[in-house]
C-alpha cells in the first residue's frame, strides 16, 4: 500500500460581488433575515459575458494547483471532477477539463454527490492512489449555481444561499507514511432523497413539459430544500463521520488542528463546533463571503486556510461534508 498527500492546492471565485442588499433588490429579503438564517453576507455570481462556467473555473483553479505542486499537466493520471453544475447535461465536466488543459487520453471520472462531492472525490483518488494505479490524481469541485437559480421571492429560501467557484487538489503518491490522508468514510440515505433535490430537467422532467405544466408554482426544475429537515440531520451526521474518522485512526476531536466543514450554513458549522468542543481556531468558515458553493467549498476552504498560514506540516485536518441524497463523509488528513 502507498500513501497519498495533497501536495498543491487551487482556488477560483469570479470576480463578481453580490451581496445580501444585491439581492433584496431582486427579491423580498433584507441583510438581517439572510444573516440570521444562513450567516452569508455575501457570494460571487458568474457575470454574463466574464467567460467563466463551471468547467473554465475547475481549470482556473487546477492551474495553480498545479503550479503549487510543481507538476504539469501532462503528470496527471486521472481527473476525478465532483460537480452538481455541469456545463453541459452530458457528458461531464471531466472531459471539458481535460480538453481545455490538453491533457493525455487519461480517464476523467465525474462525481455527483452534491455537496458531499468533494470528500467523496478525494475518497476515489486516495484509492487509486493507494493500490498503486495511479501516482497523480487532480480531484475538482466547481459549481456554477448561478445559472439555474430562482431570484424571485419565490426562491428566496434557497437562492440566497448558493455561490459560484471553485476548487482543486493535487493528490499523490507519498513515500512519506507519517503524513497524508489517513482514511476517509462515506455514507448516504436514500430514503431522504427528496428533501434536498432538483428533479428536471431529467428523463423525467424535460422542460417543454414543466412548462407546459404550472411555470407559475411548481417548477422542479429550480433547487428544493426542506431547510429544518436537512439542518436537523446535517449536525447529527457530521459529528457522526467526524467521530467515526477520529476513532478509526485513535484520535480525539482535541487532536483536530483544523476541520474544514463544508459551508452549508454558519449555523450547522458553529453548532459541530461547539459539539465537538473545538476553538475557532480550529474550524475554518468562509460562508460568509462565498455562500454555498457545495462541491467547490471544502477545496476552496481548504486553500484559503492553508494560503492564510492556517494549516501547516503535521497538523491533524478533517475534511466533512453533508448533503443532498442524504449524502456524508469525512477525510482525516496528516498534514
Amino acid at each position: 500500500m502507498y500513501t497519498s498527500k495533497i501536495i498543491g492546492l487551487g482556488r477560483y471565485v469570479p470576480e463578481n460581488v453580490v451581496t445580501n442588499d444585491d439581492l433584496a433588490k431582486r427579491m423580498d429579503t433584507n441583510d438581517a433575515w439572510i444573516q440570521e438564517r444562513t450567516g452569508i453576507k455575501e457570494r460571487r455570481h458568474i457575470k454574463k459575458g466574464d467567460g467563466n462556467s463551471t468547467s473554465v473555473m475547475a481549470v482556473k483553479a487546477a492551474k495553480i494547483a498545479l503550479e503549487r505542486a510543481e507538476l504539469d499537466a501532462k503528470d496527471i493520471d486521472m481527473i476525478v471532477f465532483a460537480t452538481l453544475s455541469p456545463d453541459m447535461y452530458f457528458p461531464g465536466g471531466g472531459v471539458e477539463v481535460q480538453e481545455m488543459m490538453n491533457m493525455r487520453t487519461i480517464p476523467a471520472l465525474d462525481v455527483r454527490n452534491q455537496c458531499s462531492g468533494f470528500v467523496y472525490a478525494i475518497s476515489v483518488a486516495d484509492q487509486f492512489i493507494k493500490t498503486g494505479m495511479y501516482k497523480n490524481v487532480l480531484v475538482i469541485g466547481s459549481e456554477n449555481h448561478s445559472g439555474g437559480l430562482d431570484f424571485t421571492t419565490r426562491g428566496r429560501s434557497v437562492s440566497v444561499i448558493f455561490g459560484d467557484g471553485a476548487g482543486a487538489a493535487v493528490v499523490s503518491r507519498s513515500a512519506d507514511e507519517t503524513s497524508g490522508i489517513l482514511s476517509t468514510h462515506l455514507h448516504s440515505e436514500g430514503k431522504h432523497k427528496d428533501e434536498l433535490s432538483l428533479q428536471g430537467p431529467s428523463t423525467e422532467y424535460w422542460v417543454p413539459e414543466i412548462i407546459a405544466d404550472d411555470p407559475q408554482e411548481n417548477i422542479p426544475y429550480y433547487p428544493y430544500m426542506n431547510g429544518q429537515f436537512v439542518f436537523k440531520h446535517a449536525v447529527v451526521r457530521f459529528a457522526e463521520v467526524i467521530h467515526e474518522g477520529l476513532a478509526a485512526n485513535n484520535l480525539q476531536a482535541s487532536d483536530i488542528d483544523m476541520l474544514i466543514p463544508h459551508q452549508a450554513n454558519l449555523r450547522i458549522s458553529q453548532f459541530i463546533q461547539k459539539k465537538l468542543g473545538l476553538s475557532d481556531d480550529q474550524v475554518f468558515n468562509n460562508i460568509q463571503k462565498y455562500g454555498n458553493t457545495t462541491a467547490a467549498s471544502i477545496p476552496i476552504a481548504l486553500t484559503e486556510a492553508w494560503e492564510a498560514g492556517k494549516i501547516k506540516k503535521g497538523d491533524l485536518v478533517v475534511l466533512a461534508a453533508f448533503g443532498s441524497g442524504f449524502t456524508w463523509g469525512s477525510a482525516i488528513i496528516r498534514w
